[in-house]
């Protein structure tokens, strides 16, 4: 028999597109994010008992990837792109969107549960590192005593990400002044992350990501993100 996934929601987020989008959940708290319920599912019955939880699960697709990737013969490994793209990792032990089910898995945390607006129950999260549109799978409560796991390792991906030192931001007047606080302070720090693949290290280029409405431009010198709104 197939196996199906239908999708349960999808989330509104500032980024039309995925350049700039965080490379994990959590890593921009700040960024917020709408889950709105697909018709079939917008009942308030199916939350009863999500606000006693502080973070959810959630599980969705990486539907930006083609489908000739999606249909193409199952490869083993991949190159991440925190090992600066030349370096091959088995599938299995990275989070890499190209693997034999596109699922991707995050941790939010909830800012709201509202259970009556005109597009049905909506959860608003903060820390999410999805595309505007993305369709989510399934929705699960994060439980801090099985879930938690202080003594946990991380392998190569904590590794590299001792060696990353988030960047100084420069934004300019016009950047600063397009964007309200919140906003403002979540745009430093997805640059200070630094957005650009990891195979890139060139002063010259000035990379644009699409952020809350935006085109934000910006290059990296001497560590350092200049950053301005494209006119």
């Amino acid at each position: 028999m197939p196996h199906l996934l239908t999708p349960i929601a999808h989330i509104q987020t500032d980024f039309p597109s995925k350049f700039g989008v965080p490379r994990q959940s959590g890593i921009v708290a700040g960024l917020k994010g709408r889950i709105v319920f697909e018709p079939e599912f917008r009942n308030a019955e199916a939350l009863r008992g999500l606000e006693g939880f502080s973070h959810i699960w959630l599980l969705w697709d990486f539907s930006e990837v083609p489908s000739e990737v999606r249909s193409a013969p199952f490869r083993p490994t991949v190159r991440p792109p925190r090992l600066g793209g030349n370096k091959r990792m088995g599938v299995f032990a990275t989070r890499s969107p190209f693997r034999p089910n596109h699922i991707g898995l995050s941790s939010v945390r909830i800012l709201s549960i509202d259970l009556h607006t005109p597009e049905g129950p909506v959860v608003v999260v903060e820390g999410a590192d999805m595309m505007d549109g993305t369709p989510i799978f399934d929705i699960k409560p994060y439980l801090p005593f099985t879930d938690c796991h202080p003594d946990a390792v991380g392998g190569f991906a904590e590794e590299q990400n001792r060696m990353v030192a988030p960047l100084r931001v420069r934004l300019s007047d016009d950047a600063a002044a397009a964007f309200d606080a919140e906003h403002r302070e979540a745009l430093c720090a997805i640059l200070s992350a630094d957005p650009r693949p990891h195979y890139h290290d060139d002063a010259d280029r000035v990379y644009a990501l699409e952020y809350a409405g935006k085109e934000v431009k910006f290059r990296i010198v001497d560590d350092v993100v200049e950053a301005w709104v494209a006119r």
